[in-house]
């Protein structure tokens, strides 16, 4: 993140869903406010990038954005059937959930955080797209990097003693390994029964030839708009770690086991391709 200035990356991630929203049928994720949070300018240019869209790199990159929103909210639903009663969307940037929020606010409270320029920006995105804020949610405005996120959750009441789900899409890629351990440490000493999912990005010398094709346009994207990437995990080194933070569920996600959970017997080009990204989901 650049001080003052909203994620640039945040605005392409959503532009994805919403193309998604446009483009794919079946959808693997049901998101009507995807398009409506966009300003009229992109949502035009989301619009007229259909032909690149349905490209096979294009549909690979959009099964990995909307694929691993579905895994958490799949989650998130398992999570609040087995008690939780807080969900804390870490890095929220443009995410919509908290505005199609089916649990009543007496069974789930919302949280967003992110950077605050980002967050200011989706404020504003809001109030223009005329999209009702509901009192179930509460904006914790947060720098990973400065601030401690049991700081900026405290200050808008959350309650550190309820089982919570937390959600961390599209962040830890950009993070140094002290900010995401730190983050982990908080969310492993939440009550039992508490989780987190999150995605990951292996390292580049991991991967194969067209996995390496496509993290280094990624990087160069990213690292264009002034958010590049700096952190890198292997499975089992990820693993490790949580397992050493006493997380004690992990169930780590690849590429084709999003293909066999959301993806099969489509007729279009949306699947995942190549293995640079992963998600995984650890337990309390």
């Amino acid at each position: 993140m650049i001080d003052a200035r909203p994620s640039i990356t945040a605005q392409r991630v959503a532009m994805r869903r919403a193309a998604h929203q446009l483009f794919d049928h079946p959808l693997v994720l049901n998101d009507p406010i995807a398009l409506p949070i966009l300003s009229a300018e992109v949502q035009e240019r989301v619009r007229a990038e259909e032909r690149k869209t349905r490209g096979r790199a294009a549909s690979a990159f959009r099964a990995f954005i909307v694929g691993r929103s579905r895994v958490v909210e799949d989650e998130l639903a398992a999570s609040v059937a087995r008690g939780a009663s807080q969900y804390v969307i870490l890095g929220a940037g443009l995410d919509t959930f908290a505005y199609r929020n089916p649990y009543p606010e007496s069974q789930l409270r919302v949280f967003e955080v992110d950077h605050p320029a980002t967050q200011a920006w989706k404020r504003k995105r809001l109030a223009v797209g005329k999209i009702a804020v509901p009192a179930s949610l509460s904006f914790a405005p947060v720098d990973f990097e400065k601030e401690a996120l049991a700081d900026g959750l405290a200050a808008v009441c959350f309650d550190p003693a309820k089982v919570t789900f937390f959600s961390w899409l599209g962040v830890t890629p950009y993070l140094t390994r002290p900010a995401m351990r730190s983050t982990l440490e908080f969310i492993a000493a939440r009550p039992k029964g508490s989780g987190v999912a999150f995605d990951y990005a292996r390292p580049r010398s991991s991967l194969g030839f067209l996995g390496r094709l496509m993290f280094d346009a990624m990087a160069r994207r990213v690292a264009r708009a002034g958010e590049p990437f700096r952190l890198f995990f292997e499975p089992a080194e990820l693993a490790a770690e949580l397992r050493g933070l006493r997380f004690t569920t992990l169930d780590d996600i690849s590429g084709d086991d999003l293909n066999a959970r959301y993806f099969q017997n489509r007729s279009d080009n949306l699947k995942m391709r190549g293995r640079v990204g992963r998600i995984i989901v650890a337990r309390t």
